[in-house]
């Protein structure tokens, strides 16, 4: 396939340009001021249109979460028989039929991180996946991508006074979990491969493993501003990689967001502040954390939003004073990047999978058209 004479915004460099991109087994094999099209390859006449990247969700909750329309039944993003559960995964719970899944490609969103909800102050793994698809496991980029972690209050009224009554016990919960993780894994370290000396299997510390190891992030629900700080503290007691999920008080503690390097995926905010760690909402979040110079991607945290509305939940983050470019990285490179698939989506870069939309403007004001949708190098209709 060959796309011809679109305006490229590549979510690397601000400045838009006209030109031709190719594509060869699902992947942008080329991009160039004029490519000659083979006779027997498909030919995109794209002039006058704007070539962006597949739009990128950095946390939700779909094909897990309740579907429109159904009960509790269909619910399965929150375990509440037990407060630690990091041996979830999200690949096992997954619906590819969830109906969300259509209207977050049909609208450009290509790819979404996706997984366990913040019930558990340990809640499981999320997956990098594709929004086109009927089997989860040929829609998946890259499984187990980050460890779910959470602070607050979902956790608080979640269980009550079962077990986590208070951010103290939430956090104490959380140490005494990763402090077994830590020791299950010296012990595994100090028998050198000898599998006789390894400690007795335990499903929950072999999930955190890869954790431990800093193959992968914690990714921690956090509103209020103590419970970013916990976060953090926790984060750094035990040398763990992080991601900042939520962060609705970021506006209010920039200057020390800014010193940590952190990824943050700021929202919902398309909603009502509906708890009392979500009284600061402001769409001036973003923009205000990457005005400062830190990482920022914008969520929908779908179902709390649907996934669709996820450009214009960038397009009110610019509004209220984000630049457009970092908004549009918010949602394409930047949200990649917090995924841990920057390599392969985000961008439109030559090598990396052919997730390309066109649309009749910009996908930032509402009149805008999303005209076509390109997963895999495939055209989507439906």
């Amino acid at each position: 396939m060959i796309i011809k004479n679109g305006t490229i915004h590549n979510a690397v460099v601000e400045e838009a340009f006209v030109s031709d991109i190719k594509i060869e087994n699902g992947k942008i094999a080329a991009i160039a001021q004029s490519i000659e099209a083979k006779e027997d390859e498909e030919v995109i006449d794209a002039s006058g249109k704007e070539i962006y990247p597949g739009f990128v969700e950095a946390h939700c909750h779909v094909g897990l979460a309740r579907r429109a329309g159904q009960g509790r039944g269909n619910a399965d993003h929150n375990e509440s028989n037990d407060v630690v559960t990091p041996h979830l995964r999200a690949i096992d719970g997954i619906d590819p039929m969830d109906e969300n899944f259509a209207k977050a490609r049909l609208a450009g969103i290509t790819t979404v991180c996706t997984g366990p909800g913040s019930l558990n102050a340990i809640g499981g793994t999320f997956v990098a996946m594709k929004t086109y698809g009927i089997c989860v496991d040929k829609m998946i980029i890259k499984n187990d991508v980050a460890m779910k972690c959470a602070f607050g209050e979902n956790i608080k009224f979640g269980h009550g006074s079962k077990s986590t009554a208070t951010r103290m016990t939430i956090a104490a919960v959380m140490r005494d979990i990763l402090s077994k993780a830590k020791r299950y894994m010296e012990k595994i370290d100090a028998a050198n491969g000898d599998k006789s000396k390894y400690p007795p299997y335990d499903i929950k510390l072999e999930s955190l493993l890869p954790v431990m190891r800093r193959q992968i992030p914690l990714k921690a629900h956090a509103h209020q501003a103590n419970d970013i700080f916990t976060a953090i503290r926790i984060a750094k007691e035990f040398d763990l990689k992080l991601t900042l999920e939520h962060v609705t008080d970021g506006h209010l503690i920039v200057d020390e967001l800014a010193q940590t390097g952190l990824y943050m995926a700021v929202g919902p905010t398309l909603t009502n502040a509906e708890k009392i760690e979500l009284r600061n909402k402001s769409w001036q979040t973003p923009g205000a954390l990457s005005n400062a110079g830190c990482h920022v991607s914008i969520i929908t945290d779908s179902p709390v939003i649907s996934l669709d509305n996820l450009p214009i939940c960038a397009a009110y983050a610019i509004k209220a004073g984000m630049k457009p470019f970092d908004a549009l990285q918010a949602i394409t490179i930047n949200a990649a990047e917090h995924a841990g698939v920057a390599d392969r989506v985000g961008s439109i870069e030559v090598g990396k999978d052919a997730d390309i939309i066109i649309t009749d403007g910009n996908p930032f004001e509402v009149f805008t058209n999303v005209e076509t949708v390109i997963i895999d190098g495939n055209i989507i209709t439906e």
